[in-house]
Parts: C-alpha cells; sequence; structure tokens
C-alpha cells in the first residue's frame, strides 16, 4: 500500500510567481497592507530562510529580507489556480482527498507504479501551471507528508519512504513536527524528557496517556509511524477540464472560438457520463511568452449542454487579451459540480460567435 501526498509549497507566493516570470529571481512575500500593519500569509523559500514567517507583520518581515517584492493577497486567483492543480492531479490520479488549496492526498492503487505516477504529476503540473509540485510516498497519510516536506520546495520532485525506512526517517525529527503535536503539546512532552521522536519511543505508553490522555496515545502511534487513518476521496471529481495546445501561437478569435466550442463539447461529455452538473465556469488562455491569465464566474443555474458551457464561458474569453497576444494554449474548466445532469433541449439553439 502507498499514499501520495502532492503539494505546492509557498502557494500564494508561488502561484505569484508563476504569473510573473521576474518575481523567480527574487524573494516574494504575500500578505496584507505593510502601511496597515498586515500580516505575512505566503513567503517564497528564500524569504522563510531569511527569518519570515507566516504570520509575522509584513514591516517585520520587509525588515529581515529587504529585497522581497510584497504583494497584496489575491484569494481569487488562488482558488481559480487550485481548481487547475486539482484537475491536473486528477488526470492521473482520480481518487483525491483536498488538503487545503495547494496540496491533496491520493490512492494510486490503479495508477501504476508510485514513483513513476508522482513523476507524472510533476511534469503536468509544471508544464501546465508553471508550479513547483513536491510529492511524498509512504504507507500511511503522515508519513506521505512528512516525506513531501523533505523535498526542494522551489525545485519540486519526489521523496519515498518504505516502511523499512520509516524508523530511521522519523527517529532524529523534532517532535513537533508529529501530526497533533503543538506548541503546549511540545512543553509537555519534553518535560517527560522526549526532544525527538526517538525520544518520545522510549517514554512508556501508561505515562503518555496520564499526561496527555487518549492524545498521548495517538502521538505514540505516529511516533511509531502509524496512522490509521484512510483517505477518503470525494464522491465526485470536484472539477472537469478540458485543454488544447495549438502547435503555432494563435491569434485568430475564429480559432479560438471554434476550439472552445470543442472544448465545451468534451466537457458535455464528462458531465452526462457521470451524471453531474456545473455551477461555474473558468477560461485559462496562456501567452506565447508562458503567462497565463485565467476568468472565472458563478452561473445562474447548472449547465450541462455544451451550448451552455460554450455560451458561458465566451463573455471570459473576451475579458483576456487573445486576439490581441497570441495564444499558445486554452483551457475550460468546469467546478460547482453536483450530482443530476439536467437533460437540456436547448443544445441545438448553441450557435458560433460572429
Amino acid at each position: 500500500m502507498a499514499v501520495l501526498f502532492a503539494e505546492v509549497a509557498s502557494f500564494y507566493a508561488s502561484v505569484e510567481r508563476s504569473r510573473d516570470p521576474e518575481l523567480r529571481t527574487r524573494p516574494v512575500l504575500v500578505g496584507g497592507d505593510p502601511r496597515k500593519r498586515g500580516q505575512v500569509q505566503s513567503a517564497s523559500p528564500e524569504a522563510l530562510a531569511s527569518g519570515v514567517r507566516v504570520g509575522m507583520s509584513m514591516l517585520d518581515a520587509l525588515e529581515r529580507c529587504p529585497r522581497a517584492r510584497a504583494l497584496r493577497t489575491d484569494m481569487k486567483r488562488y482558488r481559480e489556480v487550485s481548481t487547475w492543480l486539482r484537475t491536473c492531479l486528477r488526470a492521473e490520479i482520480p481518487s483525491l482527498e483536498p488538503a487545503g488549496l495547494e496540496a491533496a492526498y491520493l490512492d494510486p492503487a490503479h495508477a501504476g507504479d508510485p514513483v513513476e505516477t508522482a513523476g507524472r504529476l510533476v511534469t503536468r503540473v509544471h508544464e501546465e501551471l508553471a508550479l513547483p509540485l513536491r510529492v511524498g510516498i509512504a504507507p500511511v497519510k503522515f508519513l506521505a507528508r512528512l516525506a513531501a516536506e523533505n523535498v526542494d520546495a522551489q525545485a519540486g520532485g519526489v521523496r519515498r519512504i518504505q516502511q523499512s525506512e520509516a524508523s530511521a526517517f522519523l527517529e532524529p525529527l523534532p517532535i513537533g513536527r508529529l501530526p497533533g503535536v503543538g506548541p503546549k503539546t511540545v512543553a509537555k512532552l519534553e518535560a517527560l524528557g522526549a526532544f525527538k521522536v526517538g525520544d518520545l519511543l522510549a517514554i512508556p505508553a501508561a505515562r503518555l496517556e496520564a499526561v496527555l490522555g487518549n492524545h498521548g496515545l495517538r502521538i505514540l502511534e505516529y511516533a511509531r509511524g502509524e496512522d490509521p487513518s484512510r483517505i477518503r476521496p470525494a464522491r465526485h471529481p470536484q472539477t472537469l477540464s478540458q485543454a488544447f495546445t495549438f502547435e503555432e501561437p494563435q491569434l485568430d478569435m475564429g480559432v479560438l472560438w471554434d476550439r472552445l466550442q470543442g472544448l465545451a463539447q468534451g466537457l458535455e461529455e464528462g458531465l452526462r457520463r457521470q451524471g453531474l452538473s456545473a455551477g461555474r465556469v473558468a477560461v485559462k488562455v496562456r501567452y506565447a511568452d508562458l503567462e497565463t491569465a485565467t476568468r472565472s464566474r458563478t452561473l445562474p443555474r447548472p449547465v450541462v449542454a455544451a451550448g451552455e458551457i460554450a455560451a458561458s464561458a465566451a463573455p471570459l474569453l473576451d475579458r483576456t487579451h487573445a486576439g490581441a497576444r497570441p495564444v499558445r494554449s486554452l483551457g475550460l474548466v468546469l467546478s460547482g459540480l453536483t450530482p443530476g445532469a439536467r437533460e437540456d433541449p436547448q443544445l441545438d439553439l448553441f450557435q458560433p460567435r460572429r
């Protein structure tokens, strides 16, 4: 058995870098307005290495990392990219449990070799989203997360921990790296002489239970490399997507509109096959210079038919620079998926835009 944990570290900062190549050569801070005592919500690895921490004031962060570029939080953008990220992950492994906007647990049981599958995930996310994905592979969920955290956050990559390696990996770690061990629990465990995970294993279970109750026994299970929790995939996909890459960057809006229709038709097939309807649509445009633009809208009612999907997406395409800037690839994403695809007689009303 293997569990995958896939994550884009420093998610907000990584998203900002993906849409502005100039930011890739300098530290990035994302958060509130420094003039209004705003706090850091995300920081690039270089900024973190300079002593910046999530939750500190932006002013303090800029003092510690004066070369950093400070950017305001753009949650709408981050949610859109999160949708695209999950779409990329589901393309390889449909069984997925979200773990925040930036990460997910995946069950590779029917996807082939876990390491090869993880490598495909890293490549797909880099090529489609220009984001550095890191993937941990282990027998249980929390170990997979720890494995991912040992991968270079900027470069992405894969780290696997076999069952036979779990003890050697865990025992040197600070006890605060175990799930559910916050500052108060750390203080209690250190009072018992446990500073590393290996120290915790030397404490009798009855002693841990006396001090921490059932929580102490659960922590001991983690220290042994045990985790009874299982991946809880969603009942149905959270998103469906279609994308197309042109052989040559495309300026002709007629060609782009025709392609959008084709993407909508493919999505209709996917919705009907799974008995779903969609409440939100997003258009993703990647220009020839690799800059990406995403536009989305919530629909007044769920849609299934290709005609409605394309008609809903058309204004979003118009809000990009398509037609003025060459387009390398075009994508269409449906989210807000709910069971119960409608039989829509309006399919034949769809007409190409002029």
